[in-house]
């Protein structure tokens, strides 16, 4: 596909919002090859404005929920518009759709992540059944529109679909990625947002959730080395950086500062990812 300049403004324009939002992702993203690197920031960076129109940044301007309903709403509707015409007037929103048309990622996967966004403005607690469709549509479709780029960019025939294989590893590490992020943020979403998406403040319930995570980390890390070699390194950082992550929140009682990983720590997981390691399973 060739880049006209507005095509190249755009993903330009989405690799700024992740440079500012994300460093873990940042790093992670650096070590994607250049085949796909950009695509996978403009993916990222949609999902980033429509977290903020539920998360923060609308309401902190002073919409009611009613308009940022409408807010996001309208994202929608102009996500899935630039996906058939190819044209959008907003940068991020036009970066996403040509790499959705050139990698083949169709509604299926846009609008459960919309449904899942829009459930932050009607739900503040979940049962097991609701957490499950929002980890789904607010992660695990992301990991897979990742999979689409990986499998698909730059390729000259038409997209094709990952295998079953990938397709389960790609859910199972989005899922892990946000249910350590729920435990990481547990205050700040009960306190701010008055959410619960866990129900995880009693112990036992915790370590289920890090007994999943684990699981769903080890059998996520099985299938990296089907990948594409210029994807691997940076999915198997983006994996032990969450890994870490993990193993830093069994250590926790969730009651103190949010958990992080210090740079050095996170430069050494980006040093054995580049030098082509496979990502670490705690239960091998």
């Amino acid at each position: 596909m060739t880049s006209s300049l507005y095509d190249q403004t755009a993903t330009a324009a989405a690799a700024s919002v992740i440079r500012a939002y994300s460093t873990s992702f940042g790093l992670a993203t650096r070590l994607l090859g250049p085949r796909v690197r950009g695509h996978v920031r403009s993916v990222y960076a949609l999902v980033r404005v429509a977290d903020e129109i539920v998360d923060g940044a609308a309401a902190a301007a002073g919409l009611p929920l009613a308009a940022q309903r409408d807010t996001l709403d309208a994202l929608e509707r102009e996500t899935l518009g630039a996906m058939a015409s190819g044209f959008s007037a907003n940068l991020v929103v036009h970066a996403f759709a040509q790499v959705a048309r050139e990698c083949g990622i169709h509604a299926d996967l846009v609008e459960p992540f919309f449904a899942s966004m829009r459930t932050d403005l009607e739900t503040t607690a979940h049962d097991s059944a609701s957490h499950d469709a929002y980890v789904y549509g607010s992660a695990e479709v992301v990991g897979l529109m990742c999979l689409q780029v990986f499998v698909n960019a730059g390729r000259p025939d038409a997209p094709v679909q990952a295998s079953p294989a990938l397709v389960a590893g790609a859910r199972r590490l989005g899922a892990a990625f946000q249910d350590i992020n729920f435990l990481r943020d547990l205050a700040d979403d009960a306190e701010r947002l008055g959410r619960d998406y866990l129900g995880a403040d009693r112990p036992s319930s915790r370590t289920a959730v890090l007994d999943r995570i684990d699981a769903d980390l080890d059998a996520a890390a099985l299938t990296v080395a089907d990948l594409p070699a210029d994807c691997r390194s940076a999915v198997t950082a983006a994996h032990d950086l969450f890994a870490e992550l993990a193993r830093r929140l069994r250590s926790s009682d969730g009651t103190g500062a949010r958990v992080r990983v210090p740079d050095p720590v996170k430069a050494a997981i980006a040093a054995r990812a580049a030098a082509g390691a496979r990502p670490r399973r705690r239960n091998a």
